[in-house]
């Protein structure tokens, strides 16, 4: 929070009652002149009370002239590979997003009671929960309790929810819940999925239990909605679905130059996408580095069938190359995350002398399973039946929790730098 509010030079903060004294801590911030609190039965020193300022305010709405491609938004990226990048989005990516995303992913109607799970604080919050349900005239639901699997499906029975859209982890969660023929779906009519792509384990799952079919879909905070699986296209488990707007959208190489099929590259969009943002905030030299030709490269790598639908191949940073072979992490993660012992897994590069790096899976295993040397070999063959043989993980490693970002995606950047950390000491 503090790198972002000296970054974008806050003038204002706006926050509920049970986040102020997280802001407090933060002991430099001179820009900010103004702090609003929210939901407080008491005065806070140095806070405005929201329902106060909203008692003596003037019930006249002032207007105010804007253009299309006037800034309106500054979103931050997760910082997966570094430190955030501040995305100036303009009035226009508003509209263009609802008409993408919301109307063709999300398929949200007026008279649904929507669940999108993002928190404020990362660009899928104002995707989801704002713009597309407020944008399309539906009902959000909020809940601002503890995530758990079991309360989770509980609320989507009660609450009646017809569109949920969460990350893969609280589906994988979800679909490791006990006693899932207990629960009552029949209200969910579409349910997609963001943030990073969902294992076909999880798919299975909800279509098996629920008759639902999770929708992937892929997205940055740079753009909206660029691939996914829309209501009428048919799942490929493990796929990224197709590109929305596919006149837009290529999977490039080095040169800038659209790759064949099955062959991995670039994800990138070109530079009239409707949807693209308009400058890294203060960081002209990041935006410059992105641009190939006429394409905004997203950093993400994956390859694309004979039909044109996309898999996800890992960040350009995350491809695996081991003795000549190049290993996306996903494949090997979507492999394991079937084995029933497995919770969560990452895997990353590690240095090896003879293979220049090696497949190494860090695994949060399910409650009672050991991770022993006999469980080691089982995941191994497990891995090997699953996918191609020299993709398995030649090294594992059992972890309590794996290293996230506040938006809940995995930063494989900080297990990876620690592996070659290793071999500097």
């Amino acid at each position: 929070m503090e790198y972002r509010i000296h970054h974008a030079n806050v003038k204002a903060v706006i926050a509920d009652v049970s986040c102020t004294a997280e802001f407090d801590k933060i002991v430099d911030a001179p820009s900010v002149v103004t702090r609003i609190v929210v939901g407080a039965d008491r005065a806070l020193d140095g806070w405005l009370g929201y329902e106060r300022l909203v008692e003596v305010a003037s019930t006249q709405f002032e207007k105010v002239a804007t253009h299309k491609d006037d800034p309106c938004l500054l979103a931050f990226t997760s910082g997966t590979t570094g430190n955030p990048k501040g995305v100036v989005h303009v009035h226009g990516w508003g509209y263009a997003h609802i008409r993408i995303a919301a109307d063709h992913w999300l398929d949200i109607h007026e008279s649904d009671t929507v669940w999108a799970t993002a928190g404020p604080g990362w660009q899928k919050w104002v995707w989801s929960p704002f713009l597309s349900v407020l944008g399309k005239g539906a009902t959000g639901f909020i809940y601002s309790g503890r995530f758990r699997p079991a309360k989770q499906l509980e609320l989507l029975q009660d609450k009646k929810i017809n569109v949920l859209c969460c990350t893969p982890t609280e589906y994988r969660l979800m679909a490791k819940a006990d006693h899932l023929d207990a629960y009552d779906l029949s209200d969910l009519r579409s349910a997609v999925s963001a943030g990073e792509p969902l294992n076909r384990e999880v798919i299975t799952v909800f279509q098996d239990n629920f008759d639902i079919k999770v929708r992937d879909g892929y997205g940055q905070t740079e753009s909206t909605l660029l691939i996914g699986t829309l209501v009428e296209f048919p799942i490929r488990p493990g796929s990224m679905g197709k590109p929305i707007m596919p006149e837009y959208m290529a999977i490039i190489d080095e040169n800038g130059q659209p790759v064949d099929v099955g062959e991995i590259g670039d994800i990138a969009m070109r530079k009239d996408f409707p949807a693209l943002f308009q400058e890294y905030y203060k960081e002209p030299e990041r935006l410059e580095k992105a641009i190939r030709g006429d394409y905004f490269v997203s950093g993400d790598r994956a390859y694309r069938d004979e039909d044109d639908y996309y898999w996800f191949q890992g960040r350009n940073d995350d491809i695996i190359i081991s003795s000549g072979y190049t290993i996306g992490p996903f494949e090997v993660e979507d492999a394991l995350t079937n084995h029933p012992s497995v919770k969560e897994v990452a895997v990353v590069a590690s240095p090896d002398e003879i293979r220049g790096t090696v497949v190494k899976a860090f695994i949060v295993l399910k409650d009672g399973f050991v991770g022993d040397s006999v469980l080691v070999k089982e995941l191994q063959n497990f891995t090997k039946e699953h996918t191609a043989p020299y993709k398995y993980p030649r090294r594992i490693e059992f972890v309590e929790n794996l290293p996230k970002t506040d938006s809940g995606k995995v930063r494989r950047v900080a297990l990876r730098d620690a592996e070659f950390a290793k071999i500097s000491q």
